[in-house]
């Protein structure tokens, strides 16, 4: 092995095939895929989550399969949306029988013995409620007075989705972006993760905007406010009833009383998933479809490898962060001066990243199944489904005027977010 001006040489110990690669990433042989992945992700801690994941695996081959194949995709209801929504609505009418029956013995037995299972069942039926989402409390969250020319942008984009556009912004220190609903009347928050968006390109930022906003017009049955409340309400029954660790003699007992609904609870959720995870990952296709309608095939592709890049990027805010504990910046000016350059430093930190790391990274991707989340298809599978589609260009294109518009709209957020993130960590 030798290293000349930043860069290492040595012959792959499989093939012998000369490896010229530059030192600070990880050396790796393209012809054979020696050391392609030599770190093993931990294991998805969860049986539900794991159980999601090989599902979304499964499904996302199948559809990708079938699109190979000559099929289409496009947004539909079909039999398993249907019983989805049916079995949203029995969890929903267990919540309306235990809150009646609860109200039906206290009742009765007011003043007596029956308001204590009168009690107990308003309890159930209060912790099984519909919860709707509530916009966050933590984060700074923008409307239209506050960044008109970001809003434009998303009506823009929102046009090209075929829907509307979002009635605030949430800005926050995750590596994604979210649409959700919240509310009785049904309004939209678009969430964006800074460390995510400061690192993509003015175009891979418009095809970002056309995924997010394309889960509006593409039938994700999982989205609903049926089905979205109900997942929720058992998600958090399933929460309740997880077993005490290292239990004492009566949280033994407790234990054993919460077997079978713990079990019942587990399945209806994996009922719940399994009908709606076939609709949910054709959502994230044509997603990602309206991604290259509005920004460009080119620029979707992009935004997926982006998203293979999260350790990267996380690694090199833990270095931001640790470097502010260790000089002793925090909670002093000089923090704030360090909070202003963060992104700028973050960007560049990314787009240094030569393009054989990425081409690591996607093909250990493809041996992981790496996945933005356990309900998405794996991301090498959106980057094959992107490239069957013919290339399209943008609908939108960015303006670097506009570009400069909405970076000023967005500069206190950007400012607050970086110090909660050399205050708080990553």
């Amino acid at each position: 092995m030798s290293t000349v001006a930043g860069e290492t040489v040595q012959a792959c110990p499989e093939c012998g095939t000369e490896i010229r690669l530059d030192g600070r990433f990880t050396m790796w042989c393209a012809a054979c895929d020696w050391n392609v992945d030599p770190a093993r992700p931990e294991e998805t801690p969860g049986r539900l989550a794991r159980a999601r994941r090989a599902q979304a695996r499964r499904h996302g081959e199948r559809l990708l399969a079938e699109l190979g194949a000559g099929g289409t995709l496009r947004a539909r209801r079909d039999s398993s949306s249907l019983l989805a929504f049916a079995v949203a609505l029995a969890v929903h009418g267990l919540t309306v029988a235990l809150a009646v029956g609860g109200i039906w013995f206290l009742v009765r037995g007011w003043g007596g013995w029956g308001m204590v299972p009168g009690a107990f069942l308003l309890a159930l039926g209060w912790s099984l409620r519909p919860r709707l989402p509530r916009l966050p409390k933590d984060t700074p969250v923008l409307r239209r007075a506050d960044a008109p020319e970001l809003f434009a942008l998303v009506d823009e984009v929102a046009v090209v989705a075929g829907t509307r556009g979002v009635d605030a912004i949430a800005v926050d220190a995750d590596f994604n972006a979210s649409v959700m609903s919240y509310g009785l009347r049904g309004r939209r928050l678009l969430a964006l993760g800074l460390p995510l968006w400061e690192i993509l390109t003015p175009q891979q930022r418009i095809a970002l905007l056309g995924h997010e906003l394309g889960h509006y017009s593409n039938g994700d049955t999982r989205h609903t406010l049926v089905v979205a409340t109900a997942d929720r309400s058992l998600t958090t029954w399933h929460y309740f009833f997880q077993p005490i660790d290292d239990p004492e003699e009566l949280e033994v007992f407790v234990n054993l009383l919460y077997f079978v609904p713990r079990w019942l609870v587990l399945g209806v959720l994996t009922l719940l998933d399994r009908l709606t995870l076939r609709a949910s990952q054709r959502a994230e296709y044509l997603a990602d479809r309206m991604a290259a309608r509005a920004g460009s095939t080119r620029a979707a592709l992009e935004l997926t490898d982006c998203m293979l890049i999260a350790d990267s990027a996380a690694v090199a805010l833990q270095r931001e962060v640790s470097s502010a504990a260790l000089t002793g910046t925090s909670g002093t000016r000089k923090a704030d001066a360090r909070a202003d350059g963060l992104w700028e430093r973050l960007a560049a930190d990314m787009a240094s990243v030569p393009e054989h790391e990425r081409e690591r990274q996607r093909r250990a991707g493809a041996l992981r199944g790496h996945s933005v989340d356990a309900t998405h298809p794996p991301t090498h599978l959106r980057h094959a489904c992107l490239l069957i589609a013919t290339p399209t260009p943008p609908a939108v294109v960015a303006d670097d005027d506009r570009d400069h518009r909405i970076a000023e709209e967005l500069a206190d957020a950007r400012a607050k977010v970086a110090r909660q993130i050399l205050r708080d960590g990553f």
